[in-house]
């Protein structure tokens, strides 16, 4: 059986013998519609847009809800459309493990069109202008990471490439949202069309983040006369161009192999990953743990898709904020760094494996129910103790998640400000609370730096993860060792005391000596950093 519109149809009856749910909507009439009157394009065909949005509007296609599908773009890595979603006509598999041991297959078929943003591509750019003039398009959406909407590097200089853009001007851009802003900027030069640019990424205040980096392009277009003056006041007019706030949940791990094997077993051919030039691994087939959230900011100044009916949830930016705070800084996203840190520290490879670990299971559960739980500002629509039980009881043990805390444990330095920083300012915040009285987050503090060390607890080395700040934090613990001699680690302090890394000055609250004792109890010798934890999880 191949992958394939013309495969699916021909094979139909097989692949539903093998158990995959297939589209059930009329093909031709939806990429029809679609491409007369789109309403959807997204900038970001990875692992999390197929695995969730697209399966959305899948849903919604088949319960007769929309007569339109998704359009993807890709900005960044091209062979992603043109290597890995169009030699299977945009169709992939979605492989939802399920904690119950059970797989559900689906063939994913409502990305009806793909695209590659390439200014210089005039066959495909000519396009887009196309699909960014149209009245009935109601919103643009990014998976691009939070690094994509970067227009200055950490010191607050523009970043070259932004900066030759901002010279440029709209015509032929190359950086990711240098070409999107000149859609936009085709959008606004044929009608001042309104339209959403949602970005649905997972971090913090997220449409914030985008609009500053598409008020940067327009404005120094302006400036520069490059642009009509007015596309300024179009781009902050909320009426025309809006910047919804949105919070997406859905662990999405690398494509597995086990994930793989059984596809082959059950007939699918041409199942081989594709790795890009620009390393992305990418599979005909995605897997993704079954819970899923989509929080929405209910601002769509050309009206929007009836997502709702699909389980998205639209609501005031207050409330997303809330329960965006809630995951990303208590139930979900500190409980997943800890687990990250510690699984290297003691040799796990898998998530779920980690938490057959009682020592680890009880670490996390203390940091959400017992310092997490108490700073949490209930968002009201998701109640964040039931949030909680289903992430350490469902989620995190489900066996089918191939999620590794490798993945994970990357680019902590950047993660622990808000996954454990912001529980800090809250405890400064309230009177009845004390920071002394955290004993688990200055624990994950030191695991950090012990895990610094690349150095697991069986004395072997190991490769930490990707961050941007790996070779600057290590140089402070380089001069340590795994033994229980007595160790000077006032050289710490100054790292300690980096807001930036950590959200608050250690040093200046009083948090510092503990995290310290805390770490020469970890790198005592082998085995120190078990013996730790048996010590202070109770």
């Amino acid at each position: 059986m191949k992958l394939t519109r013309t495969g699916v149809t021909a094979d139909r009856a097989a692949y539903a013998a093998a158990g995959y749910d297939l589209p059930t909507f009329d093909y031709e009439t939806i990429h029809r519609n679609t491409l007369e009157r789109p309403v959807w394009i997204h900038f970001g065909a990875g692992n999390l847009f197929r695995a969730f949005q697209a399966n959305l509007v899948q849903n919604l296609l088949g319960a007769g809800i929309m007569d339109t599908g998704l359009i993807a773009a890709e900005g960044y890595d091209y062979e992603i459309i043109e290597k890995s979603l169009r030699p299977h006509d945009n169709l992939s598999i979605l492989a939802t493990l399920k904690a119950d041991h059970s797989v559900q297959k689906t063939i994913v078929g409502s990305i009806m069109e793909s695209l590659v943003l390439d200014s210089t591509n005039t066959k495909e750019y000519s396009r887009l202008k196309e699909i960014f003039a149209a009245p009935t398009l109601q919103l643009a959406s990014f998976t691009i990471t939070e690094k994509g909407y970067a227009v200055t590097d950490p010191k607050g200089n523009i970043l070259p490439a932004i900066s030759a853009d901002f010279e440029k001007g709209p015509q032929q851009p190359d950086s990711y949202l240098g070409k999107v802003v000149s859609l936009l900027y085709h959008r606004f030069s044929n009608g001042r069309i309104p339209l959403a640019l949602v970005s649905m990424d997972n971090c913090s205040h997220n449409g914030d983040k985008l609009q500053t980096a598409v008020l940067a392009f327009a404005d120094a277009w302006c400036k520069n006369g490059l642009a009509d003056k007015g596309f300024s006041d179009y781009v902050r007019d909320a009426s025309k161009v809006s910047f919804p706030w949105t919070m997406i949940d859905k662990i999405t791990p690398r494509p597995d192999a086990a994930v793989e094997q059984m596809l082959r077993e059950d007939g699918i051919e041409e199942l081989d990953a594709v790795i890009t030039s620009k390393n992305t691994y990418m599979a005909p087939f995605v897997n993704a743990e079954e819970c899923e959230y989509l929080i929405i900011e209910d601002s769509f100044p050309n009206g929007r898709p009836p997502l709702d009916k699909g389980g998205v949830i639209f609501t005031l930016r207050e409330t997303v904020d809330k329960v965006e705070k809630m995951k990303v800084c208590t139930c979900l996203n500190p409980l997943h760094t800890t687990l990250a840190i510690y699984g290297c520290l003691l040799g796990y490879t898998l998530i779920s494996e980690e938490m057959k670990n009682p020592l680890l299971r009880k670490l996390v559960e203390n940091l959400g129910l017992r310092e997490g739980l108490p700073v949490v500002v209930h968002p009201g629509i998701l109640d964040p103790e039931n949030f909680i039980h289903q992430v350490l009881q469902v989620r995190f043990p489900n066996p089918f998640m191939p999620d590794t805390p490798q993945r994970i444990a990357t680019d902590t330095s950047q993660k622990l400000a808000v996954r454990f920083g912001e529980t800090i300012k809250a405890y400064q915040a309230n009177p009845a609370l004390n920071t002394a009285d955290l004993k688990y987050i200055p624990l994950v503090f030191a695991g950090w730096l012990r895990y610094l060390m690349a150095v697991d607890d069986e004395g072997n080395a190991f490769s930490p993860s990707a961050d941007p700040l790996l070779e600057t934090v290590q140089a402070y613990v380089a001069d340590y060792s795994l033994d229980n001699k007595p160790k000077d680690l006032s050289g710490l302090d100054k790292l300690l005391s980096n807001e930036k890394i950590f959200g608050v000055n250690l040093v200046q609250i009083g948090m510092a000596n503990l995290v310290k004792d805390y770490l020469r109890e970890l790198s005592a010798g082998i085995g120190a950093v078990k013996a730790t934890l048996e010590k202070y999880v109770d």
